[in-house]
């Protein structure tokens, strides 16, 4: 690994110690175009030359070949990195997570994974018996800490009753800040940390995919209602407020989206998703970007609560 460029800081009050900035791996499962298995292994060691120890992934990213990617990429170092996957429950039942967690385990080619978090579907098995299989992995040394996806603020608050909860992972950016109004004050009162996931809105906010005529076939934001061409006039008009508090700092919308995320609390860790060296780069320069207190509020007020044209997609 090379030189950091890269703060650290503690994911919650009793989570291990992390870069302030992680790195979300869904866009080497080719969600957003096409990536071979050379340029991923290439992206994976630049992001840790950075000095980004934290690696977020799921196991259905490529039916879990971004794992063994991961794996790979990052066996000399895996003292030095922070390994987060995930797994999902269904309405139609419980995962059986040791099950999923050995997979993984398998797949990565570690013993143990550093966090391990359960995303929840609407109507899954109770929170508290999540919580109880989590404390289980935890026990027979398959996971050092436990996180949950997809709760409510109520759902966190009972799932850490059975067992502590060290992170909270959920979608969180200047377009999309429910996590505010719900879970982000559960999980602060808790000392639990807050894994803000697609944090550029999925490029959105450093200005991509503001047409369909940029995104590739396949795209995974050709899904997404945010993107559709009825949503975007009303989107766009925000990018167009973030752009210009950009221009007025000489940074770029994306640098300046991220700086806002981390100037949240120091509980909060985004995890950026890209295949690109040249924006991984970008990303990793929010680290220096110091934003007063009226340049977050100008940008709150240009992206309000439920600002957002268009259905969010879960996940």
């Amino acid at each position: 690994m090379g030189g950091s460029v890269v703060d650290s800081r503690r994911l919650g009050d009793t989570g291990p110690i992390t870069s302030c900035l992680g790195f979300g791996c869904l866009a080497l499962s080719g969600v957003y175009g096409e990536v071979t298995r050379s340029e991923s292994l290439a992206l994976l060691h630049n992001v840790l030359d950075t000095g980004v120890t934290l690696l977020d992934m799921s196991d259905n990213h490529a039916n879990g070949e971004v794992e063994r990617l991961v794996g790979e990429a990052v066996r000399p170092w895996r003292d030095d990195v922070l390994l987060s996957t995930r797994t999902l429950q269904r309405r139609s039942g419980n995962v059986q997570l040791r099950q999923a967690c050995e997979a993984s385990l398998e797949r990565l080619g570690v013993d143990y994974v550093d966090l391990y978090i359960v995303g929840r579907e609407p109507d899954a098995v109770p929170v508290e018996e999540t919580a109880g299989r989590l404390g289980e992995l935890v026990a027979a040394g398959k996971v050092r800490y436990a996180g949950l996806a997809g709760v409510t603020g109520d759902e966190l608050r009972r799932a850490h009753a059975v067992h502590p909860i060290t992170t909270l992972a959920m979608e969180y950016s200047l377009w999309h800040r429910d996590a505010e109004l719900d879970q982000l004050p559960v999980a602060r009162e808790l000392g639990i940390g807050l894994i803000a996931g697609r944090p550029l809105g999925r490029g959105f906010l450093a200005g991509r995919g503001g047409s369909a005529r940029e995104l590739d076939p396949g795209d995974a934001r050709l899904t997404d209602p945010r993107f559709d061409p009825a949503n975007l006039p009303g989107n766009i008009a925000r990018l167009r407020k973030l752009e210009a508090e950009a221009a007025t700092m000489d940074v770029s919308t994306g640098r300046l989206a991220l700086a806002w995320l981390l100037a949240r609390g120091p509980d909060v860790v985004p995890v950026p998703s890209t295949r690109d060296p040249v924006h991984l780069e970008m990303n990793a320069g929010s680290v220096r970007l110091l934003l007063t207190d009226a340049t977050c509020r100008r940008l709150e007020a240009a992206f309000p609560h439920g600002a957002a044209a268009g259905a969010r997609l879960p996940g």
